[in-house]
Formats: structure tokens, C-alpha cells, sequence
């Protein structure tokens, strides 16, 4: 399934759903973060995705890291929330939605980094080589959140 992501595109279309995510940006013992290149719109980003029924944000985020990384995280903080309106996402199927991310922070404890059927490529990246990655602006910005390693989290 394709997606495309709109960013204060006044020719977005009109959201038809309300996704409540999270993501975690995980870093190895070299302080490189763990990124995913997507295979619905081939940009890097971080793992994450829509929280289950019967699960909480942050177990969300340790599933989704585990689902398209193949490797096993404890969460260790709150990068911040990003609720921002002007972010649309469209899917194939019709689905367009507004999503409400949770961004932690997170360690591995576990596993092996593996592709998954929704990534092409998973690997550990140093912060340096970041802007070099093609990368959607909202993915970019839980980054830079995340490097300015902030003393409260990002609201928004």
C-alpha cells in the first residue's frame, strides 16, 4: 500500500481518520539512532505505528520497534508529543489520517535488526549522516528534538 505524507499542503485531502501512534528513537551503544527505510514511500523514518486496543503508548512503541526492526527495546524517556494539524497522511486504500505521535526514547536489549514487509532496509545511523537521508520533515523533527537531547519534552 502507497502512502504520502502532506505537510501544510493546502491540497491535501481531507483526513477521514484519527490514528494515535508511537515511534521511539532507539540508539545502539555508539549513539547511532536505528531508522527503517519505508517501503510504502521509500524515505527513512523512525519505527513506529498505530497503537493496538488493549495496549499502552509506550508497549506500542516496544511492538512496533520489535514488528519492523527486529529488535527487542526498553523505553527510556519521552522524546515529546507531535499533534500538529497540518500533517496529513494518505494511504492507497482511502485511509487519510491525522496521527498523534508519542516519540520515547529507547535502548535494545535484544534481538537482531532484520527488514520487516514494511521497511527495505534497517540500520543504524551516526547523527552526523542524518541530513544526508531523504527523510519526511515530521521524521526530521523528533530527530532534532531527540539530538538537542532536550530537559523536558517537545509539546506539540
Amino acid at each position: 500500500m502507497a502512502r504520502t505524507e502532506y505537510y501544510d499542503d493546502p491540497d491535501a485531502p481531507q483526513p477521514n481518520s484519527m490514528v494515535v501512534a508511537a515511534s521511539a528513537v532507539v540508539t545502539d551503544e555508539r549513539g547511532r539512532v536505528l531508522l527503517q527505510l519505508r517501503r510504502d514511500n521509500g524515505l527513512w523514518a523512525l519505527p513506529g505505528g498505530g497503537m493496538d486496543l488493549g495496549e499502552s503508548l509506550s508497549g506500542a512503541a516496544v511492538r512496533e520497534v520489535r514488528e519492523e526492526t527486529g529488535l527487542a527495546v526498553e523505553i527510556t524517556g519521552l522524546v515529546g508529543t507531535y499533534t500538529d494539524p497540518r500533517h496529513i497522511i494518505a494511504y492507497s486504500d482511502g485511509e487519510v489520517r491525522r496521527q498523534f505521535n508519542v516519540c520515547f526514547r529507547a535502548r535494545v536489549v535484544g534481538g537482531s535488526p532484520a527488514v520487516s514487509d514494511e521497511s527495505t532496509d534497517v540500520r543504524f545511523v551516526a547523527p552526523e549522516d542524518l541530513d544526508s537521508l531523504p527523510m519526511h520533515h515530521t521524521q526530521r523533527l523528533r530527530l532534532t528534538h531527540f539530538l538537542e537531547n532536550r530537559p523536558t519534552p517537545y509539546l506539540g
